[in-house]
């Protein structure tokens, strides 16, 4: 019995490599932007424009998220990209199409009404670590699929110890394992800060359909069984600084998605401009009375 649950184990971590080997290095370009309250419409509506001359003009895409659950006017943009020189190509994408659209001039102006807009921003590359992700498909469709198809993301931020990194992903790899034994299997994506960030930060998100995908499901108790759980609770005690959760919505009318995610969702994320209001027909000039004449 032992043989078999070791020649189990061993062929179950050989797939999970072989899985991993083949998925592309990934980097998130990520923006976020805290808005002032006063200014959202005036955010809104400069981001609005700003998406719409990248559609039109083959610029880079993104999608944009609002945090519904936590600090409130904060919109985060996110662009995939498989190296560094690729956040150069995006950004190199973004501003010729702004440019094809608005001019030089123009530009200018609309970032200053974007500025004026801010409370502060921030810009950070993370790098997706496929290795500590439970769950997700190799197949690049059936991942841009997963992503085009839901509404919501919860984002659980781990600020690590220094000198801590290599136990807090011991213990990721763990949870991985847990993960994908159970029968509900939800995705779950795990990102670590490159640049951007103060010291060694790991992103844990899962995606939803709805909230109520967030429902239910095992506990990390019921995960990781009594052992696991108390090694979770002595990492958490002597290798995490602190933890924030998140949850976003998209927002696809700020957003210029890859085509793929767009594909999966065509009503969602490419919804079709609203009809202009039709003007109504001027009132006829009185007639003059006939006795007048």
């Amino acid at each position: 019995m032992k043989r078999r649950i070791l020649v189990s184990w061993i062929v179950a971590m050989m797939l999970s490599v072989a899985a991993f080997a083949q998925m592309p290095e990934q980097y998130l370009d990520v923006t976020i932007a805290r808005v002032k309250p006063e200014k959202r419409a005036e955010f809104d509506a400069v981001s609005k424009k700003v998406a719409e001359a990248n559609r039109k003009n083959q610029g880079d895409k993104w999608i944009a998220m609002e945090t519904t659950y936590g600090e409130n006017n904060v919109v985060t943009f996110i662009s995939t990209r498989g190296s560094y020189a690729d956040v150069e190509k995006g950004f190199d994408a973004f501003m010729g199409a702004l440019g094809k659209s608005f001019g030089p001039a123009a530009s200018a102006k609309l970032f200053q009404d974007y500025n004026s807009t801010l409370a502060s921003s921030r810009g950070e590359i993370r790098r997706r670590r496929w290795d500590l992700s439970a769950n997700v498909s190799a197949d690049a469709a059936t991942g841009a699929r997963m992503i085009g198809e839901s509404r919501w993301i919860r984002t659980v931020r781990v600020r690590v110890r220094p000198g801590h990194a290599a136990k807090y992903e011991d213990f990721l790899m763990s949870l991985k394992a847990a993960e994908e034994k159970t029968s509900e299997k939800p995705a779950v994506l795990v990102s670590q800060a490159v640049a951007g960030q103060e010291g060694i930060v790991y992103y844990v998100s899962r995606l939803g359909k709805t909230l109520g995908d967030f429902d239910g499901g095992p506990t990390m108790k019921d995960l990781l069984g009594d052992e696991g759980f108390q090694n979770y609770l002595r990492v958490s005690a002597e290798s995490v600084l602190g933890t924030e959760t998140v949850i976003n919505r998209f927002l696809p009318e700020l957003s210029n998605p890859p085509a793929e995610y767009a594909a999966a969702s065509p009503d969602f994320w490419t919804p079709k401009p609203k009809p202009a209001a039709k003007a109504k027909p001027k009132a006829e000039a009185a007639k003059p009375d006939a006795k007048e004449k």
